[in-house]
């Protein structure tokens, strides 16, 4: 385990989740249900992500050094790309809703939040950036560890006072950083995957 890596990555999953559709989704369903309900569906749903895109990234370390570098860092723009572009969509209320008149059991409220989270996280830029961090440092554990408690931050922090968060840094500044760090991490990793 290598602390180092593990704050850098919590750092990067941290920003680029800030913007995220999952962080507006865990900011509703917080403002509807008991906090630590909906924390408790959040969290398994992005545990479960986060071991899925450490596999992915775990496969791509089977390719050739130079292959390797060229693909991370050619994922890395396109990561930036997106977030520049704010391709991310807003989860309608809709599918935030609890069916029926049943009441909101703890049950209920953290199964509905992980369905949410997890439908909604499929394929999002935070797995890739994970798969693709994982596939740069070599570690998994570490990797593993900083994506996500980086996750876990920003849900927390969406659930209990997002709209606070939101009055004090804007979203746009937080965007820009997250594709700015993944910008210099694309550029190092294809100036190794040019050096050999």
């Amino acid at each position: 385990m290598d602390l180092i890596i593990i704050l850098t990555v919590f750092g990067i999953v941290f920003l680029a989740e800030l913007p995220d559709k999952t962080a507006l989704a865990s900011l509703v369903l917080g403002t509807r249900y008991r906090p630590s309900q909906v924390f408790v569906g959040t969290a398994a749903a992005f545990l479960v992500h986060v071991v899925l895109a450490i596999a992915a990234g775990s496969l791509l370390t089977l390719l050739p050094g130079r292959v390797l570098h060229a693909v991370v860092g050619a994922l890395f723009l396109m990561g930036a790309f997106l977030l520049l572009r704010g391709r991310h969509e807003e989860e309608e209320e809709e599918h935030l809703e609890l069916k029926g008149d049943k009441p909101a059991t703890f049950r209920r409220v953290a199964g509905m939040s992980f369905g949410v989270i997890l439908v909604a996280e499929f394929g999002d830029l935070t797995q890739i950036v994970t798969a693709n961090l994982a596939a740069k440092y070599h570690d998994p554990i570490s990797v593993g560890i900083g994506a996500t408690l980086g996750l876990w931050a920003v849900a927390g922090l969406a659930i209990v006072g997002g709209r606070g968060l939101l009055k004090v840094v804007p979203i746009t500044v937080i965007t820009r950083i997250a594709a700015a760090i993944m910008g210099v991490l694309a550029v190092i990793s294809l100036v190794d995957a040019i050096r050999g």
